[in-house]
């Protein structure tokens, strides 16, 4: 299975329109505006229940996130000092994740059981990532993960 997540480049805040492997629209994620550090949510397209969201918990070294679904808090996502490649501290579900950030290449694992992969295409307008994962259960959990990574990354001035 596949999700594609494609960036708004026109837009005040974070957003993207997430779409499945048919190219159907399934998810949307809008950034709130005025606030202090990150605070994203996910919504379904089809109900427009939100589904999720991703809180950056301020006053820290390093950008550190929450992540919430159905008002309780699921685990964080923090980024660890490294000099030469971002490395990240996941204590979600689980999971681990290894690879090439600065590419946008990497692999979740949950012990030897690997989750999904992320991929960055290339030579488009905004960012596309594309998330491929084998169980329906890591849909949300995976796409609430590469956001708040993305958001890690990018920063918010």
């Amino acid at each position: 299975m596949e999700l594609r997540i494609k960036q708004r480049v026109f837009s005040w805040t974070d957003t993207y329109d997430v779409y499945d492997e048919f190219g159907e629209p399934c998810y949307y994620v809008q950034a709130e505006f005025f606030t202090f550090g990150h605070q994203i949510h996910v919504f379904d397209k089809r109900s427009g229940q939100e589904v999720g969201s991703i809180h950056q918990r301020l006053f820290r070294f390093l950008p550190e996130f929450e992540i919430v679904v159905g008002g309780r808090s699921m685990g964080t996502i923090r980024k660890e000092l490294s000099f030469f490649t971002p490395r990240y501290f996941v204590d979600y579900r689980g999971w681990q994740v290894q690879g090439d950030f600065l590419g946008w290449d990497y692999q979740v694992y949950q012990g030897e059981r690997p989750v999904m992969t992320v991929s960055k295409e290339l030579f488009h307008w905004g960012d596309t990532y594309v998330l491929r994962y084998n169980d329906i259960r890591d849909e949300i959990p995976g796409l609430l993960l590469v956001i708040a990574i993305d958001a890690a990354n990018c920063g918010k001035d």
